[in-house]
């Protein structure tokens, strides 16, 4: 197959999502499909690359920030997408569009796939699902939603990364989804050093912004004072000078590390020196990094929420925690650091359900959704 990928955030731009697009991309490159993703530009990325056996193209954007795209941003990529992709469909005749996220790429894929007749697939991430993350896109939907409708009645197929944002979207629109998780490379991820750290290394790693919760961080560790432990915070956003802040006024400045923006595989390698990934959000779809971390091998400390449930057998690789409830986390988190024997149970627990992740079985659902949107006899008909 010609598969066209539209996507608004591709590494190093973005976050998980962004990720998810490229392993899917290159995983399905990988198994003979030709690959072109469409994505913005940003900074002095290049324009056109190749990326394991993947084009690339950055389309002309107006996105400010490497780790947030805002609605003017969106609304420049599905501008661009549009016109660059009218010509590369024209040109290179894809059998298939793969749209990750519903808005912005979502309506891009829509609008080519009304003008050139070619059948498009929709994967959701959550946050492009109404209340899948409202303090990041509520104010978006109150006035966006109408004009989303057609994008999911027009896609040959749908997908989402959880059963938490499938049935959100069906709450939402009368489709048919089905849904595939997030997927790693298990093997290739496998631990280095497989062992304990002295003291224990707690990890987050994310966007610093409400949804991810940075500042409950804080909170919670700041009660485990007594407890040896040391954090290392990776990321950047808006919140990020509030959460250094707060870790001064809690004279924790020589228990936290904060790395700023990093690469995904400065995270990794983060991962090999940890013990503890601790995520108190509020709202996430299949986090990555949460999938990444049953690979290398962690307990996880979640918030109860959404693609997490997928990701945590509460008691027995972590645990899962009421977002806003630091009592709760404390005693999770403490529980982990006072039993070695415990920890190192749980962290060898992801390692198992790590295995139902593999990437190459969720390429390959990818692959047999696309190929199940091509048109019958040479002829698509739209809805």
């Amino acid at each position: 197959m010609r598969i066209l990928t539209l996507v608004h955030e591709y590494p190093p731009v973005g976050g998980g999502g962004g990720r998810v697009a490229q392993d899917v991309a290159r995983g399905l490159a990988a198994r003979g499909h030709e690959v072109r993703v469409l994505t913005a530009h940003h900074g002095d990325l290049p324009r056109r690359e190749l990326d394991g056996g993947v084009e690339v193209l950055r389309l002309r954007s107006c996105r400010r920030e490497a780790f947030r795209a805002d609605l003017k941003a969106m609304g420049c990529y599905v501008t661009a997408a549009v016109l660059v992709g009218l010509r590369v469909v024209r040109r290179w005749k894809p059998d298939v569009i793969h749209a990750h996220f519903a808005v912005p790429a979502g309506a891009a894929a829509w609008a080519l796939s009304r003008l050139t007749r070619t059948p498009y697939v929709l994967t959701a991430h959550l946050g492009d699902v109404p209340g899948g993350a409202p303090e990041k896109t509520g104010r978006w939907f109150r006035w966006i939603f109408p004009f989303t409708k057609p994008i999911w009645r027009g896609a040959a197929r749908i997908t989402a990364v959880s059963e938490f944002t499938r049935r959100l979207a069906q709450e939402h629109y009368p489709v048919e989804v089905r849904v595939i998780p997030n997927g790693v490379d298990v093997e290739a991820l496998k631990p280095r050093d497989f062992r304990l750290h002295n003291p224990p290394h707690i990890l987050f790693a994310g966007r610093f912004m409400p949804q991810k919760n940075p500042l409950q961080v804080v909170r919670v560790l700041s009660r485990l004072q007594s407890l040896p432990w040391r954090c290392t915070m990776m990321g950047d956003g808006p919140l990020l000078e509030q959460t250094k802040a707060a870790v001064s006024e809690n004279g924790l400045d020589d228990r936290f590390t904060f790395t700023g923006w990093i690469t995904p595989q400065e995270v990794l390698a983060q991962f090999d020196e940890g013990d503890i990934l601790f995520m108190p959000s509020r709202s996430e779809g299949l986090p990555v990094v949460g999938v990444q971390a049953l690979a290398k091998g962690l307990a996880v400390v979640a918030g109860k929420v959404g693609g997490f449930l997928d990701v945590v057998a509460d008691g027995e690789n972590g645990f899962l925690i009421p977002p806003e409830d630091a009592d709760a986390a404390a005693e999770a988190l403490r529980s982990l650091l006072t039993d070695s024997n415990r920890l190192f149970a749980f962290r060898k627990a992801s390692l198992r359900r790590a295995r139902r992740f593999d990437l190459s079985e969720v390429v390959a659902a990818y692959e047999e959704t696309l190929s199940q949107a091509l048109p019958v006899g040479g002829e698509f008909s739209l809805p």
